[in-house]
């Protein structure tokens, strides 16, 4: 038997799980990958099959979950991540915040691991504290169209405190603000992928309302270690990871013009029904706890993220997803 750390990855084949593989390996650790393949895609971890640190679970963690041999850590990952998908698939989406958290903290329990669960800013809803505090209890409605999403992570974080105050099971909660890079899908539905998705078919960039409503940006590598240092670190409470430097919808489209040099105008359409007006993370306590702020600027990674997806097919180019953010 390994001495080595083994860690298990749900939603392994996503956008921010493929890249929490990646660090792991580079780590030293032994990786286990699941993953049901409803919005991840194998290519984000193909590079990783000829790894003997690494193995795939094709497999639905709504479902029980068995793993043979010793895990460490437990990072549940795994859920629909962006409107277009949790708006299509709602019933999954509350599934894997509850089912799929209930057996994740099960398998955890049985072989003595610790959990790290993926929660998101969503759980603040449209907030009336800015910026957004972990104290804060959020603003959201539970029977809107976000709901499926927003309660099922507000869900999964209830249920991993039960098991922590209950059981005394070791459990993290990252609460994950805006995050973009390499891997993200061109057609999630999410505002970069699919302003820089329209910037390269020449089409006009699609902004909601006036576009005053606010985002915040982070890098995918940093919140990768803000990640990492928090499943190693001795804190509980949920704990904010992103980027604090905020900006309009509007501003950042007319970044994403100058970057990809189109002349493509900003064209509106309505406001979606509870749409966050504001979103920026208080990181007070990443910086206290973890020793960790973001140090990707918002002009180096979106230059990143822009020649990643100019490398895409034309096929992959010209897939289209509604907006909804």
């Amino acid at each position: 038997m390994t001495n080595k750390k083994r860690v298990l990855i749900t939603g392994a084949a996503g956008f921010l799980g493929s890249h929490l593989c990646d660090r792991f390996i580079a780590e030293g650790y032994d990786v286990i990958g699941m993953d049901n393949l409803i919005t991840g895609d194998l290519k984000n971890i193909e590079h990783l099959f000829k790894l003997e640190q690494f193995e795939f679970y094709h497999h639905d963690v709504s479902k029980f979950i068995h793993v043979p041999g010793k895990i460490d850590y437990i990072l549940h990952f795994a859920s629909p991540a962006s409107p277009i998908d949790y708006l299509k698939i709602p019933i999954q989406t509350l599934k894997v915040g509850s089912l799929g958290i209930h057996n994740c903290l099960g398998l955890a329990r049985v072989k003595n691991a610790r959990v790290l669960i993926a929660s998101t800013s969503e759980v603040y809803g449209d907030p009336m504290v800015h910026p957004q505090t972990e104290e804060y209890w959020g603003n959201v409605n539970p029977v809107g169209p976000r709901g499926v999403y927003d309660e099922a992570k507000r869900f999964q974080e209830a249920m991993t405190m039960a098991y922590h105050t209950f059981h005394g099971l070791e459990t993290r909660i990252v609460r994950i603000f805006n995050t973009y890079g390499p891997r993200m899908r061109l057609n999630d539905g999410r505002v970069l992928p699919a302003f820089i998705g329209q910037a390269l078919r020449g089409e006009d960039l699609t902004m909601f309302g006036d576009g005053s409503q606010t985002r915040s940006f982070c890098y995918v590598s940093d919140l990768v270690e803000g990640i990492y240092r928090l499943l190693l670190s001795d804190y509980a409470q949920p704990v904010n990871i992103g980027n604090p430097d905020e900006i309009t919808i509007r501003e950042f489209g007319e970044e994403i013009i100058k970057l990809t040099g189109t002349n493509q105008k900003l064209i509106s359409k309505p406001l979606p029904k509870d749409d966050p007006k504001q979103r920026k993370p208080d990181i007070s306590k990443a910086r206290e706890i973890l020793g960790w702020e973001p140090k990707v600027n918002r002009e180096e990674g979106l230059k990143i993220t822009y020649d990643y997806f100019k490398s895409l097919s034309p096929e992959e180019l010209n897939k289209t997803a509604h907006r909804f953010d």
